[in-house]
């Protein structure tokens, strides 16, 4: 028998650490090979590490809500090979996909492979690697840490030279960076004030208790990207009302017709397909902003961005290259992909990409809505329920269904004139939808 020493393998996309969601298996379990054994959160998917042996758990290494960098032991096996042996961090033989289920390994992974350690070889070569790098970076005066925490640390206004770091060779990883904004936020107390009381002295809860939920996986990502989008985006909402009697007219015409397995038709296509149109008109609402290189991308194609509500959390799955579908093809597209992110069977690339974003709470929608940008966008668009108003026509009261639009706009980037034009614009096609179906 032999211990097998498995590391958090690279999950590609310039991950540097992982967080812990939740643990598959406990110490004694068996697994056989390719069995997941930890679920674990990056800053862009949730995915799932199998094991690349058979064996029986000795021990686990970190609890959930824990960060782990890349290469260090997440789990120790013993096997029936003979001797002890270290997995490669970057093992081009160990699967990883996104949960979801769909078995695409990460983009990227067949790629990076690590040789394995011989007598006196690899891990030695592997261990002196490292100060060497964090020496490099120490000369040339850069911070050793990862892109995606060097961003938010530039957004945030730190200098990451003030930020301590616990990682490997004093890397500064998450929630070293987390900590140094709890600090810096909180007030300097005021001498001779009254003294914080700590959790241990706190009265305990009334009958009913206290129910704790730590914050972690999908939940943690949401609250990290929608802190990150309201503190750095200048929001500009604008709300307008529509009349949608023609629309509806339309929508129930077409349901009598359905072709062949359609679905019948909601207001979302109609209004996805006049958005399409729309962002001809206004390519400056279909595009990111990259922060690290202060750059704006305009795109020729919409990839657009359905926000949708699962029992994880939000999501927002993609309808890529959007812009090339018709009315029924869009509507299927957005039903199948919603469905995907619902159920856990969403492809790694149908969770990312967006270029513009609709949002829509059905029934639930309310009156008016100021929904969140999904950074980097500079824009989307929210939907409220439809409901029918008294309306003066002409001088006479006329009953007509009417819906609102509630639009938020990254203001560094998209002027308010251009907003409001935008969505009068979209605002005419939908109240004279046959219009939608021109070719422009």
């Amino acid at each position: 028998m032999s211990r097998y020493v498995f590391k958090l393998p690279d999950l590609g996309e310039g991950t540097v650490e992982a967080e812990i969601v939740g643990w598959r298996v406990k110490p004694g379990d068996t697994v056989a090979e390719d069995d997941v054994v930890v679920e674990v959160m990056t800053e862009k998917a949730a995915v799932e590490v199998p094991s690349p042996v058979s064996g029986r758990v000795l021990s686990t290494t970190g609890s959930p809500g824990d960060m782990v960098p890349v290469g260090s032991e997440l789990i120790v096996l013993e096997t029936a090979a003979a001797g002890e042996a270290a997995a490669p961090a970057a093992a081009a033989e160990t699967p990883r996909k996104a949960v979801g289920g769909n078995g695409s390994a990460a983009p990227g992974a067949a790629a990076k492979a690590a040789p394995a350690a011989g007598a006196g070889g690899g891990a030695g070569a592997a261990g002196a690697a490292a100060p060497i790098a964090a020496a490099s970076a120490a000369r040339s005066g850069r911070v050793a840490t990862s892109p995606a925490i060097r961003r938010r640390a530039h957004e945030a206004g730190i200098d990451l030279r003030q930020v301590a770091g616990s990682g490997p060779n004093g890397r500064i990883v998450s929630k070293d960076l987390e900590a140094y904004v709890s600090r810096r936020a909180q007030p300097t107390p005021i001498r001779g004030g009254p003294k914080p009381v700590p959790a241990a002295a706190r009265p305990a809860a009334a009958a009913g208790g206290i129910e704790e939920i730590k914050v972690i996986g999908l939940r943690r990502l949401i609250a990290q990207r929608m802190s990150e989008a309201k503190r750095t985006i200048p929001h500009f909402a604008y709300v307008e009302e529509l009349d949608i009697t023609e629309l509806e007219s339309l929508r129930r015409h077409l349901n009598g017709r359905l072709p062949a397995g359609a679905a019948p038709l909601t207001y979302l296509p109609f209004l996805a397909l006049a958005l399409i149109r729309v962002l001809r008109e206004f390519p400056q609402c279909n595009a990111h902003y990259d922060a690290e290189r202060a750059v704006i991308l305009r795109y020729a194609a919409v990839h657009l961005g359905i926000a949708t509500q699962t029992p994880d959390g939000l999501k927002v799955p993609v309808v890529h290259d959007a812009q090339s579908l018709g009315l029924w093809e869009l509507a299927a597209a957005m039903r199948r992909v919603s469905e995907a992110a619902r159920t856990n069977k969403a492809k790694r690339e149908e969770l990312s990409g967006s270029t513009i974003t609709i949002t829509s709470l059905g029934k639930l929608g309310g009156i008016a809505s100021t929904p969140i940008i999904n950074a980097p966008e500079v824009a989307i668009i929210g939907v409220n329920r439809a409901v029918e108003r008294a309306v003066v026509i002409d001088g006479s009261i006329a009953v007509r269904l009417t819906m609102n639009l509630s639009s938020s706009f990254d203001h560094r980037f998209v002027d308010g004139y251009d907003a409001a034009a935008m969505i009068q614009a979209l605002r005419d096609s939908l109240e004279h939808p046959a219009t939608i179906f021109i070719p422009a």
